[in-house]
């Protein structure tokens, strides 16, 4: 069970986008980051256990070339081995940061040259994988940088060409070493998943076809994909092979976010129906199936829930944020 815990107040309420909100946890100062993102600016805030707002700051998007104001898609903190870097995407770039938003180290305006009139031009969909940090472009391609140990030496090392649609969402998880190892997974508006190896080169391992509605978000944990759609589904697949293990009824209306704690397999599932679920992820001992356990439950009423996130690796405590609401609901287990 969970309890409701002192919010953080925003200075303006979250975008209805989905994945609007970023956590990172820095436990060593007993803090935690929040990222959150409305119009042309980002909000980052930083608080102690007790809620209490200790800093904030904003930041805005880079113009680039245009006559209107650019609109953050997207904020994310990045872990690499070696540092920690904070992503913004746009309509008209990507921005990166130092941790806590004081120093940008890097941009990269988009080429609108590919694109149609009619078509709008974005980046979305942010992840680290290794010393490689991955973002998701309205042209379903997916731009990999390759990220110095310090300094603003970024470089774009590859494109990877494996989407048809608008990229939603990436998701990654440590690689263990073995041969062929899926250890990335990327998502679109069509419904579809792309498995890949990272690396040097990225790999395409494997396709997962869509069915007819958006992969707004998704997760990897263990080798296991978790993709939440827009029909309120979440399905789970072996990620080498793309084999369906669960398929999860687990929303009314359409999933804004997953989230994973990495440590003990929950699942966080967030949608536009007001409600948080987390489910518990497990693989039978025998035949190796992934087996799911329903926890807990939240309903934020009269919101439209757009972002959450699990504040901690155990998954003992959980954030969420709304279209219209001015504040970053927080909650414990009891």
């Amino acid at each position: 069970m969970f309890r409701r815990e002192r919010s953080i107040p925003l200075r303006g309420s979250a975008a209805a986008l989905c994945n609007n909100l970023s956590v990172l946890q820095l436990p060593g100062r007993n803090l935690t980051h929040f990222g959150v993102v409305h119009g042309p600016s980002a909000q980052l805030l930083s608080a102690a256990p007790e809620g209490v707002p200790l800093a904030q700051r904003q930041l805005q998007a880079k113009e680039g070339a245009g006559v209107s104001p650019p609109l953050i898609t997207q904020v994310h903190w990045c872990v690499l081995p070696f540092r920690v870097l904070l992503v913004l995407t746009s309509h008209r770039g990507i921005q990166m940061y130092e941790s806590d938003g004081s120093v940008m180290v890097y941009w990269h305006a988009l080429d609108a040259g590919d694109a149609s009139l009619v078509q709008a031009v974005f980046a979305r969909g942010i992840a680290s994988s290794g010393h490689f940090i991955c973002v998701g472009m309205w042209s379903g391609r997916v731009l990999v940088f390759d990220i110095p140990a310090k300094g603003p030496n970024i470089v774009l090392s590859e494109e990877l060409a494996g989407h048809q649609t608008p990229v939603t969402d990436i998701a990654t998880e440590p690689a263990q070493g073995q041969d062929c190892v899926a250890d990335m997974v990327t998502a679109d508006d069509s419904g579809l998943l792309c498995v890949w190896q990272s690396g040097p080169e990225f790999k395409l391992l494997t396709r997962i076809p869509g069915f007819g509605v958006p992969c707004p978000s998704v997760q990897l944990w263990q080798g296991t994909i978790a993709a939440g759609y827009g029909n309120g589904q979440v399905r789970l697949y072996e990620a080498s092979t793309g084999t369906l293990h669960v398929q999860i009824d687990a929303h009314a209306r359409a999933i804004c976010a997953l989230d994973l704690a990495p440590e003990v397999g929950k699942l966080l599932s967030a949608a536009e129906d007001t409600f948080v679920h987390i489910w518990k992820l497990s693989r039978s001992p025998e035949g190796g199936y992934i087996e799911v356990e329903h926890c807990h439950g939240e309903c934020v009423p009269d919101t439209q829930v757009c972002g959450a996130r699990f504040c901690d690796p155990a998954g003992s405590s959980f954030a969420v944020t709304g279209y219209d609401l001015a504040e970053i609901l927080r909650f414990s287990s009891m």
